[in-house]
């Protein structure tokens, strides 16, 4: 597989415009497919089950947050969403966690990007800034998974389907793309910074808690909602659980708006990669 041309001088002015930006991932999107795949099965490359762990983990969690929020804690989401049932909690549940572990995975991993790939900086004529495109399909990957498994229980558990996860693309569509802006301009700065990579792990861990992912938004006090609702995943995770859960259509409005901030962000992150990946070989 050859990948692109561009990028042999490792100090040359890169292109930033938008345009450039989806010319260099069609222009690589076999690149990006190949290790895509090498690291979904290198990650587990060695065990007897092999890529079957992708399905087992997610039917794992799941099971056990079922027993122990509906059978230990006796737990009820309640509010507005209509049937809560005993095992509602933990579909719900499930919802939240896999929106967050979808934009924790790719965030915590950005700043070691080029950090773990100095081959490709150094001495490999590589598009570098499709490496944090890689990294987001192999987590894109496990959550396609962990979705089929909750779309699997609630089935189980319901007897039906709801038709309005036909929408679902869209709902995680924004934060797919503001998650790799931001990947973008972590995996920048984990070059010159090493403390990024410590520092974004104690801020996931706080989106967590910040996050409508153990609780209803309606249990949050008042005057704490505008800081909940700040938070990126919070619109989303609730977007999921609408056209997931409670068979409603998402907001249109609200994530029209937030996907036209995520292309923002997402042009901001990449704009920045590029004009500072120069500096990449004289640090490492």
């Amino acid at each position: 597989m050859t990948p692109s041309h561009q990028g042999t001088n490792p100090h040359a002015n890169q292109p930033t415009s938008f345009i450039a930006l989806g010319k260099g991932l069609w222009r690589n999107r076999q690149l990006i497919v190949q290790m895509t795949k090498r690291e979904v099965v290198g990650r587990y490359k060695g065990s007897a089950l092999g890529l079957a762990w992708s399905f087992f983990n997610p039917v794992f969690m799941l099971v056990v947050y079922t027993f122990v929020f509906s059978e230990v804690f006796k737990s009820r989401w309640g509010g507005s969403g209509g049937d809560d049932s005993k095992t509602q909690f933990a579909l719900v549940l499930f919802v939240g966690l896999i929106v967050l572990s979808l934009f924790s995975e790719v965030i915590n991993r950005a700043p070691g990007l080029i950090l773990g790939n100095v081959n490709y900086v150094k001495k490999v004529v590589f598009p570098i800034e499709i490496l944090p495109v890689i990294a987001m399909g192999a987590t894109l990957f496990h959550s396609l998974i962990s979705l089929g498994v909750l779309l699997a229980a609630f089935t189980l558990f319901n007897g039906y389907l709801h038709w309005t996860v036909v929408f679902t693309p869209f709902v995680f569509l924004p934060l797919i793309i503001i998650t790799l802006g931001l990947s973008w301009m972590l995996a920048s700065l984990g070059v010159f910074l090493r403390d990024v990579g410590q520092t974004i792990t104690v801020i996931t861990t706080l989106l967590m808690f910040l996050s409508p992912v153990f609780y209803p938004l309606s249990a949050v006090p008042e005057r704490f909602r505008p800081v909940i609702m700040a938070n990126p995943l919070t619109f989303i995770i609730e977007q999921a659980r609408e056209v997931l859960i409670w068979g409603h259509l998402p907001d249109w409005m609200g994530l029209g708006i937030y996907t036209f901030a995520a292309t923002i962000v997402a042009w901001a992150g990449y704009v920045w990669f590029q004009k500072t990946r120069k500096g990449f070989a004289d640090v490492l």
